[in-house]
């Protein structure tokens, strides 16, 4: 048998991804999963896998799974179906629909297509460097679209979104630590200063915690995009 084994994440789609996250979420038999991801990501019925050497079983998947130890480059613009896609320039400027439809593509790898549609959309003027991207209408029709996207620009988005996160967060975090220094230095009733300690010191706790969350969120989210335990090769007879 003839099997097409991607070579890069360019070559899996986020659709593709989404149902062996699925999957993966539903069972703990690696080799289940490794029939699947093989199905999946080498587009091939589950009956054919079947058919295959179980150590070429071993040596596809632990080759697949090596694709996603290597971080994607993030790009602004990418081509796709004939479509010059841009990133939204400007992401203090989205408008609630927007905001709305990336916070709920975001919250699961299931709806991260809908996320995709509202990052990325289809350039309708551009000055050298500079690019301005079609209005956001919220269509189911142009969300399914994003399934066919290549899963490296999901992946690569991923880390962008958890990157910025963490930057905002730790200038929050460094802005409150700067607040409690000048409120304890300003404050001259003891009765205050310690009313004032005490906020200050849950809203940084809690910037922390946020903080933290984001580097665990990012190191799962790209460090260990596709959980998995290799399989070990049987020694012929």
């Amino acid at each position: 048998m003839k099997l097409r084994v991607p070579s890069s994440l360019e070559e899996i789609t986020v659709g593709q991804y989404q149902e062996f996250v699925k999957v993966q979420k539903n069972t703990n038999d690696n080799e289940f999963l490794a029939q699947k991801m093989i199905s999946i990501f080498c587009g091939i019925p589950i009956r054919d896998v079947l058919n295959i050497e179980y150590n070429s079983i071993v040596d596809v998947t632990n080759h697949l799974t090596s694709l996603f130890s290597e971080e994607p480059e993030f790009k602004t613009r990418i081509e796709f179906n004939g479509m010059d896609l841009g990133f939204i320039p400007n992401l203090e400027k989205i408008s609630l629909g927007e905001y709305i439809d990336l916070e709920e593509g975001l919250k699961d790898w299931g709806t991260y297509h809908k996320a995709l549609s509202v990052m990325y959309r289809p350039v309708e003027l551009k000055i050298g460097d500079k690019y301005e991207i079609k209005a956001y209408d919220g269509s189911e029709h142009f969300h399914e679209l994003f399934k066919e996207l290549p899963v490296s620009v999901a992946l690569s988005s991923t880390v962008f979104f958890c990157r910025l996160g963490i930057e905002l967060s730790e200038a929050i975090l460094t802005s409150s630590e700067e607040e409690e220094k000048t409120q304890k230095k300003t404050s001259q009733v003891e009765g205050n200063l310690d009313a004032i300690g005490d906020g200050i010191n849950q809203s940084t706790q809690s910037q922390k915690a946020i903080f933290y969350g984001l580097k665990k969120s990012l190191e799962w989210d790209y460090m260990n995009p596709l959980p998995f335990s290799p399989l070990k090769h049987r020694s012929k007879q």
